[in-house]
């Protein structure tokens, strides 16, 4: 196994292509369907695959989360995401995938791992409405194999939220509204709870968000502002103050819209700010490449609104045109 993740470093490289590479991975069958679904994680929050060490269960613990497990000193949580996504299984979780994304370490109990896809993100397609509902939010994306199966994309950043209150209250505490009303920014993310942390952050600067499910339908929805924009003698930047876009996102990443966005004359002067779980220093450097104007890493709202309290100021404006 550990020859699977062997040039993990290497894979860099294929950012800002809007490629990516999944590891793909089972869950065991599914005793209600009697089905065995494949499931996919970018390959990016994958930092090993091992045989699942010794866990040491904890109190307090979400149902979810089987204890914890040392890694070369460091404690880390471990989630059988079979108990998490609700299917009934009795195969052994014998395989632990080791994530780390969002400055967060977690290892993922699954029952066997399959091989690394690459795929163009245009292959990833939003999912469809009854498949969102089955999976309770869980899958951002599906695509399908030459075979004709299905591989549904985790959203793990649900999964953390969830099991490491990524979503408490007193995260949002402090938040102080902008004097300066009237002022909207778009934000594009294929994850549910990464958008409805962006709304509450919004609403707590009291600031209006038009919110986009991936790259392409906030691309789509800029394109729609445009129009208006210059039917009614408007710039962009006085409609859209700020634009808030992931990196992994189905159909178009966050990279591929930022060049978009800096490439066309029509949203001159309206800053990319990118905010995402992949918070290593080459993800920052690329989006610093591609144009992005800051960075700001998922599950720190604090850090997001003085972000974009400073983007959004007059004086904070003022410099980024300077």
């Amino acid at each position: 196994m550990s020859d699977l993740l062997k040039n993990i470093d290497a894979r860099t490289r294929l950012a800002g292509t809007n490629k990516l590479e999944i590891l793909l991975f089972s869950l065991g069958t599914d005793s209600r369907t009697g089905r065995r679904e494949t499931f996919g994680i970018n390959v990016f929050k994958v930092r090993e695959v091992m045989r699942t060490p010794q866990i040491t269960s904890a109190p307090d613990m979400p149902s979810s989360v089987e204890g914890m497990v040392s890694l070369r000193g460091a404690l880390v949580p471990v989630v059988d995401l079979a108990k998490y996504t609700g299917i009934g299984t009795d195969t052994e979780r014998e395989i632990m995938i080791v994530t780390e994304y969002n400055g967060h370490t977690q290892g993922f109990l699954v029952e066997a791992v399959d091989t690394i896809l690459r795929l163009d993100w245009s292959q990833m397609r939003v999912p469809p409405a009854m498949l969102v509902a089955k999976m309770g939010g869980l899958v951002t994306a599906v695509t399908e194999l030459p075979n004709k199966e299905l591989v549904m994309m985790l959203d793990v950043e649900k999964v953390l939220a969830e099991t490491a209150g990524a979503e408490d209250d007193y995260l949002f505490k402090g938040i102080e509204p902008l004097a300066e009303e009237g002022l909207t920014i778009l934000y594009a993310d294929d994850s549910s709870v990464a958008r409805t942390q962006i709304a509450r952050t919004l609403e707590a600067l009291n600031v209006r968000g038009i919110a986009a499910f991936n790259g392409r339908a906030g691309w789509d929805e800029l394109e729609k502002i445009a129009r208006v924009a210059e039917s009614t003698g408007r710039k962009v930047r006085d409609v859209v103050k700020v634009v808030l876009t992931d990196i992994e996102m189905p159909e178009m990443d966050g990279y591929i819209l930022t060049k978009k966005i800096k490439s066309d004359p029509r949203f001159e002067g309206i800053p990319v700010l990118m905010h995402s779980s992949l918070s290593g220093m080459s993800n920052q450097q690329l989006g610093l490449s591609v144009g992005v104007d800051e960075y700001v890493p998922k599950f720190e709202p604090q850090r997001l609104s003085a972000t974009l309290r400073r983007l959004l100021s007059k004086g904070g404006m003022d410099a980024e045109a300077a």
